[in-house]
Parts: C-alpha cells; structure tokens; sequence
C-alpha cells in the first residue's frame, strides 16, 4: 500500500480544561497508489484531524503514518510531498489567476520557462485557460475553487488533500464541481484523500469510503459495499435514509433469514452467522427498496405523507402501526397517491439487509 496510517492517536485538552479528548483515536487504514479515499462523518468524528495528521499540519500523540514504505512522522508539512485544498479556497485577493497557481513554485524557485509550462498543462487541465489575469473577484465561486485545486495540482503532488472543498458552493455547481474533481484525479492516477460530511459527495468520488465516528473508523469499503451492507446500525442510518425494521427469525433460509415482522414475513440476506430462531433482528430497508402497489402485493400500508418532487415521489406509509418512509422513482408508475390511500407493497428482498449482531 501506499499511504499507511498505523494505529494513529491523537489527544486535545477538552474545553473545559479538565480532561482530554480523543480527536483521532487508534486510526489504521491503508491507500492504495491512484486511489481516491473519502473520510467520511459528523462534523466532530475526527476525519478533518486525521487529514491533518497525514499533511503534517498535526503530529500524533502515537502511531506511524508511511508513505510509500517510509515514515513522515517528524516531517514539516513542505517535506512530505503533498498538497492540500482548504474549504476557504485560501486564494491570494492581490494575485491574478497565473500567480495564485504559480504561488508554490515560486516560493522552490523553480525557473521561468517550467512555471509558464507547468500552470499552463493545469490551466487546460482545470478548464481555465484564457483567465490567467483575472483577479480572484472576477472569478465565480466554481472558478475559484478550479484556481484552488490547480495549485495544489501544479506542485504534482505524491498525495492530494481535500478537506471539504466544496461546501461553499451552490448544490448544482457542488455537483458540476465534484464530476470534475474524479475526472482530474483519475485523469491523473494521483492517490488522494477527500474529507467530507456529505454522503452523496463520497458515494460520487470514492474507490474507498472510510465512515468514522468519535474517532474511530466504523466501516471501510467501496460505495456499493456500505450502503448496501452497512454493518452498523449508525453506518446504515448515515449513508442515505434508512427504515430499520424489528422482527423475529423464523427460520434460516440459505444466506437469507426469514423474519416474522409487520403482521407478515419477509426474507432477507444476513452476512453473518449466529441468529436463531425465535431471536430478534433488524432489517436495513432503503426507501427504493419497497415497490408500492405492485402486481403482487405482500403488505398493506396506508399513506400518511405524499410529497411530489418531480424525480420521485416521497411517501410515509404506515404498515402495522409503524410509519415508513418509501420512494417511487419509476415514472412509469409514478401516480400520486394521496394522502390516506390504501396501497400495497412489496419488499424487494434481495435488496434488505439483515444488520450483523
């Protein structure tokens, strides 16, 4: 592996004074080259520390951090060959376009002909050439954000950095710029870490997804992997909305469980051994998950909430006293049902997913 975090720690005094927190606490994780890696969490679970913690901007109270098979533990963060992109952009206001990117260069001295050459291969990379005058008030948020990556990108980092960097845009221009920043990153094979709060971000970017909580990291996996088999009850509820469903096992059935919930039964995959009968559990069940008024329904529900939002249909359906949330995405289907509308549904179940003990 690449970039190796071993066991990393690191303690703040608390704000009362008395005490210490465990901002990163016991972090191993380990980055394949080329790979881009989100950590992902509530704000306070410790994923902006530990990008800190990797760009030398922090030093971990114990733990190893190696890149490419060496430590860079006691390193400055102008020694470890990365580059990092803030939230705030951190834009010079008194440097046009050019110097902001070429800023980094400057400062390693690097002669005339490779500055004009290199800001320009990352001008054309970024989609910004022909603005290299420009001052940073005459850019769009999007564009300063593009000025921002490139001269991270210009210094051609082993390790690119990103702590939010796009929590200050709009939610279309948000989208616009993160379709960017994978088509940039896989362009270039460059191993990158990406912090952030935002589920659809990371589910958008991301080879690997690390969910962190309290310090701790929670799950590891690809996209597809922690929505589809969280393996917590928190990872299930913090990647995209989640109904979790109690029942009781009837029977084991192959790598499903059959489960007594609802005034019904359903079958669901389960990844681990150890339920038995007569035992309770929880069923994952996504609001796409649930198919209403199907050809065949299983369960009877009652709508209790309808909101028409053009892409889909948003319902809160109550089933056996308990309410629901469900989604009609096909729009071929997609009538209306009002509130107070009897409707039958259909768990689709080789998409739930029994939580592990």
């Amino acid at each position: 592996m690449y970039l190796v975090l071993e066991n990393l720690v690191k303690t703040f005094t608390s704000r009362g004074g008395v005490g210490e927190v465990n901002a990163v606490d016991g972090v191993s994780l380990s980055i394949a080259q080329g790979d881009l890696v989100t950590l992902l969490g509530p704000s306070g679970c410790g994923k902006t520390t530990t990008l800190r913690l990797i760009a030398g901007f922090e030093f971990p109270n114990s733990g190893q951090i190696l890149l490419d098979g060496a430590p860079i533990n006691d390193l400055p963060p102008h020694q470890r060959g990365m580059s990092m992109v803030f939230q705030s952009y951190a834009i010079f206001p008194h440097l046009n376009v050019f110097e902001n990117i070429a800023y980094g260069l400057d400062v390693q001295k690097r002669p005339r002909d490779e500055i004009k050459r290199r800001v320009a291969r990352v001008l054309e990379l970024v989609e910004l050439t022909g603005l290299e005058n420009r001052a940073p008030n005459q850019l769009s948020g999007g564009q300063q954000q593009r000025v921002a990556l490139a001269r991270a990108l210009v210094m051609e980092p082993k390790v690119l950095l990103m702590d939010e960097p796009l929590s200050n845009l709009d939610a279309k221009l948000r989208e616009q710029m993160r379709t960017e920043i994978r088509r940039i990153q896989k362009r270039l094979g460059i191993t990158s870490v990406y912090v952030t709060h935002d589920q659809v971000e990371a589910m958008t970017l991301s080879d690997q997804i690390v969910v962190m909580n309290q310090g701790k990291i929670v799950q590891i996996g690809t996209p597809d992997e922690i929505y589809r088999r969280p393996r917590t009850r928190f990872v299930a509820d913090f990647i995209g909305q989640a109904n979790f469903i109690e029942g009781t096992v009837r029977q084991r059935r192959g790598d499903h469980l059959v489960i007594e919930t609802l005034g019904g039964v359903l079958a669901a995959p389960v990844s681990s051994d150890g339920f038995a009968v007569g035992e309770q559990a929880t069923v994952v069940v996504r609001p796409e998950m649930v198919e209403i008024n199907p050809p065949q329904p299983v369960f009877n529900g009652i709508v209790r909430r309808a909101a028409y939002l053009g892409n889909v249909i948003e319902y809160d359906v109550e089933i056996a006293g308990r309410l629901l949330a469900l989604v009609e995405r096909d729009p071929r289907r997609m009538t209306l049902h009002p509130e107070g509308t009897q409707v039958g549904l259909r768990f689709l179940e080789d998409c739930l997913y029994v939580l592990p003990r």
